[in-house]
C-alpha cells in the first residue's frame, strides 16, 4: 500500500470551519474597536477645534470666532496666517471629514461672533460611529447616543 500525501477533503472542511468561526467572533468586536476609535479622534478632533476658536477670537479680535471651519485650516504648507486661513488646525479637519466623523460649525452672524457650535456627526451612523458629539464656546463636549444631531441643550450629558 502506498502511504497518502497531504490532507484529506475532511480535514480541510474541519480547518475552514474552525477559521470561519473564529471569523464570525472576531470580525464584530473589531468593528466595535474601530467605531470607539473613530469616537475618540471625534472627541479630540473636537477639543483641538475648540482650542483654535479661542486661539482665533484672541488673534482676530474684531472678528470674534471663525464663523466657518475651514477659517482655521489653510492648505498645506500653511505659513501666512490670515483671518480667512488661520492655520490652527490641520488642513484634513478644516475641510470637515476625518476619521469615519463630519465636522461643522454652522455659519454664525454678527461682527464679533461670540458664540459658535461645533457638531461632529458620524458619517455612516452605528458604522463608523454610535454617537454624534457637539460642543460650544464653553469648551464642554456633549454626546448624544445612537443619533446624529447633537445640540449642547438636547445632548445626553458631558463628557
Amino acid at each position: 500500500m502506498k502511504k497518502q500525501k497531504g490532507f484529506s477533503l475532511i480535514e480541510l472542511l474541519i480547518v475552514v470551519a474552525i477559521i470561519l468561526i473564529i471569523a464570525a467572533i472576531a470580525i464584530p468586536n473589531l468593528l466595535r474597536s474601530k467605531m470607539a476609535a473613530n469616537e475618540a479622534s471625534a472627541v479630540g478632533s473636537l477639543r483641538t477645534i475648540n482650542t483654535a476658536q479661542v486661539t482665533y477670537a484672541n488673534n482676530y479680535p474684531a472678528i470674534g470666532y471663525a464663523a466657518a471651519l475651514n477659517r482655521l485650516g489653510g492648505a498645506a504648507p500653511c505659513t501666512a496666517a490670515v483671518s480667512t486661513a488661520a492655520c490652527l488646525i490641520d488642513n484634513t479637519l478644516a475641510l470637515g471629514t476625518k476619521s469615519g466623523y463630519n465636522f461643522s460649525v454652522p455659519t454664525s452672524t454678527g461682527t464679533p461672533v461670540v458664540t459658535y457650535t461645533t457638531l461632529a456627526n458620524a458619517v455612516t451612523l452605528n458604522q463608523t460611529g454610535g454617537r454624534s458629539f457637539c460642543s460650544d464656546q464653553s469648551g464642554v463636549i456633549y454626546y448624544l447616543l445612537s443619533a446624529n444631531g447633537c445640540t449642547p441643550t438636547g445632548a445626553t450629558g458631558p463628557l
